[in-house]
């Protein structure tokens, strides 16, 4: 869809850019990079879960430079004291009996925030961060101060159960799930790091500022939503019956990642295939991520999303093909092998019944012929 108003069309090119710019150096992270846009475009919070080593603090900090925003970084720890985050007293007032903190260059003057493993600071540095994310306010004592905080970016390498974590979990509208790169992308993770370490990347040069991300945000609540609410509306009972439960607040925040994955696509009425944007809000648990993946795919029946299916599917196909070159006959893993090949034939033929793509259906049925191939070449060494 083309829009006519040339002004909104440049804004829109100007997050594209981002986009762009903020993928370009790493490998295998376009959802995590998408899902931080989103996050910024909604003026909402972001968790990466993930182990360490997945680029989450990198592609934080490569957004804030390339927005130009104040940025702030910190490890978080049950010993870490507010001070830390929210700097110390400042002792010369002190003594004249004023209240005061000296928050150069700590979190209270950040717009983008980077906090890791957010969910094991102590429940004095949550209180704080609870107010911050919700209202943009930060009380320290009896004073309440109005924060610049525009995205708030937390890492961890697990969900939290504790209950007392609950409320901050939520207040994350925005979760994805930072996977290692697969083995079929090794080669250019190879290739990509060491670019980094032998600095022959660029540093990021800003492609946004702040006030065009506000004008961005302002047009989030102008894309039109009426032709996706109902189908909004399917998914969430269908979520609720298998077992994926949105609190009110979740299901209400969610129009907004919807509106702005809109306009990303470069359009200012949302389709259908803009709810796919609820993959990052939708999931609590890790196996969560997979139950939504599944549910959207069955509900939206989108060319795109079977084609990048299929896509690494064959891809694995490939690099298990040279992997099966050189196995033994008596090595185990043919037999695992076996098996998971054979899933895969089953999910690329439910593929062939839901979709009336001819892109889809030959791509679907190049990678079945691939697998057949394989299956004959591992039931030849097992002797089956």
């Amino acid at each position: 869809m083309k829009l006519v108003d040339k002004g909104v069309e440049g804004l829109l090119e100007k997050v594209q850019a981002f986009y762009k710019a903020l993928r370009e150096p790493f490998v295998a992270r376009d959802e995590e990079v998408e899902a931080l846009t989103l996050a910024l475009m909604a003026r909402e919070h972001v968790i990466l879960i993930g182990e360490p080593g997945t680029a989450k603090s990198a592609i934080a900090r490569r957004a804030a430079e390339l927005i130009n925003a104040r940025f702030f970084k910190y490890l978080l720890t049950k010993y870490t004291e507010p001070s830390e985050l929210f700097g110390p007293l400042d002792l010369n007032a002190l003594h004249e009996g004023k209240y005061v903190r000296i928050t150069k260059g700590k979190m209270p003057e950040a717009e983008i925030v980077f906090l890791d493993e957010v969910f094991n600071a102590n429940s004095a540095v949550l209180n704080a961060l609870l107010s911050i994310m919700q209202e943009r306010i930060w009380y320290d004592g009896y004073t309440e101060i109005h924060v610049p905080l525009w995205t708030l970016i937390g890492a961890t390498n697990r969900v939290p159960e504790e209950p007392e974590l609950e409320a901050i979990y939520d207040r994350f509208l925005i979760r994805q799930y930072a996977k290692p790169v697969p083995e079929n992308k090794w080669s250019e993770l190879l290739d990509a790091g060491w670019r980094i370490e032998s600095g022959k990347v660029p540093p990021a040069e800003p492609v946004l500022d702040m006030n065009t991300l506000m004008q961005v945000h302002k047009l989030v609540f102008n894309v039109d939503l009426s032709q996706v609410k109902p189908k909004l509306l399917r998914l969430y009972a269908i979520f609720e019956e298998r077992g994926i439960h949105l609190t009110d607040r979740r299901k209400t925040k969610a129009l907004k990642v919807v509106a702005a994955h809109a306009l990303l696509e470069g359009r200012i009425v949302a389709q259908e295939k803009d709810l796919v944007a609820l993959k990052y809000v939708a999931p609590r648990d890790i196996e969560d991520f997979e139950k939504v993946h599944i549910i959207l795919s069955e509900e939206l029946k989108m060319p795109e999303r079977f084609i990048k299916e299929l896509n690494d599917i064959r891809a694995n196909v490939r690099e298990t093909y040279h992997l099966v070159d050189t196995m033994r006959s008596y090595d185990p893993r043919l037999v695992d092998l076996f098996r998971s090949l054979k899933i895969a034939k089953s999910r690329i033929l439910n593929i062939l019944k839901e979709t009336d793509n001819q892109s889809v259906k030959k791509l679907a049925e190049q990678t079945l012929e691939e697998i057949d191939k394989l299956l004959e070449k591992i039931s030849y060494k097992l002797g089956i």
